[in-house]
């Protein structure tokens, strides 16, 4: 695997014969594209098709967030991995109600198994309300409903005030680190799915559409305790985030670029940090977890194995 590439600067993205370049007023650079596997782009940056051509050819997705941390899009080259059979099956498991019930209800199992780990919330309640699901609605209302009580233990962990879950804008910090997080989450997963025969725009818990790479979402959901969460409450908790890394008005919070450069950092370590996997008999990355999840859906998909979500604390 290559590195992620992080772009925190405005400048210019470019090619420079079989090089990346990337250059401002302070700073000129060149990145061997070999060495790279995706870019993300949270400033203002120019480049060209040639750029993108040659971005293509390499495989290299990229990644764009606004200023604010949204993340508002992606450079999805060409896939190179396809599969028209496991299209197929992917398209098989949405149509069917119960085989989308079984996914859509795992992931978010995956979800509610991981958050309890990390916030020491029994889950039993809200897994038993999950197994009697009959629709995707209720699914995703067990979800939100744990979701609440994860997000009052946040509040009480951190000494921070959360309110409510507030997006676009994120109505304090919590929500405004909650927000990046997850968008670097979804983000991260939408760039390994790319290494996989898997279709983005197929998904189970939420709804595929003509403007999203929806499976993300879905696979996200397993991952976001794990790289978001967990993350956020251990930089408030050491002190490294602070209300000083915060731009605030009256409706509003985001990090500053301080704030940014501190959460992207510690967000890149957590992907490459490894945990002993007692199924492979070995240390792996966070980031190779993620990818090692998609070959497990895959897996199902063809009927080769039935798909468990990740338990982090099981590993």
């Amino acid at each position: 695997m290559g590195k992620v590439f992080y772009i925190l600067s405005n400048g210019k993205l470019s090619r420079k014969e079989n090089t990346l370049y990337f250059e401002n007023e302070n700073v000129k650079k060149s990145i061997p594209i070999e060495t790279v596997d995706e870019i993300f782009v949270l400033s203002e940056i120019t480049l060209n098709t040639k750029l993108i051509k040659f971005l293509s050819q390499a495989g290299v997705c990229i990644h764009f967030f606004n200023y604010y941390g949204y993340y508002v899009g992606s450079f999805y080259p060409r896939e190179t991995q396809v599969s028209g059979h496991l299209c197929i099956k992917q398209a098989e498991h949405y149509l069917d109600k119960e085989k989308r019930l079984y996914l859509a209800k795992a992931f978010v199992m995956g979800a509610i198994i991981n958050l309890s780990q990390v916030y020491k919330i029994d889950p039993e309640e809200n897994l038993n309300r999950l197994s009697k699901a009959e629709s995707i609605e209720e699914i995703m209302s067990v979800e939100a409903d744990f979701r609440k009580k994860c997000y009052e233990k946040l509040e009480e962990i951190t000494g921070f005030e959360f309110e409510k879950r507030t997006k676009r804008p994120p109505g304090n910090p919590l929500n405004a680190l909650i927000s990046f997080g997850n968008s670097l989450v979804y983000a991260k997963v939408l760039g390994e799915i790319y290494y996989t025969p898997l279709n983005p725009t197929i998904s189970y818990l939420h709804e595929p559409s003509t403007k999203r790479f929806s499976l993300s979402l879905d696979i996200a959901e397993v991952f976001k305790p794990i790289l978001s969460d967990k993350l956020i409450i251990k930089l408030l908790k050491s002190g490294k985030i602070t209300e000083e890394h915060f731009k605030k008005d009256l409706a509003s919070a985001y990090l500053n670029d301080e704030g940014r450069k501190i959460f992207i950092s510690e967000f890149d370590k957590l992907l490459e940090e490894t945990v002993k996997h007692k199924k492979l008999k070995r240390k792996v990355s966070h980031r190779t977890l993620i990818r090692l999840e998609l070959y497990k859906l895959i897996k199902h998909l063809l009927g080769e194995e039935v798909y468990i979500p990740l338990n982090y604390g099981s590993l």
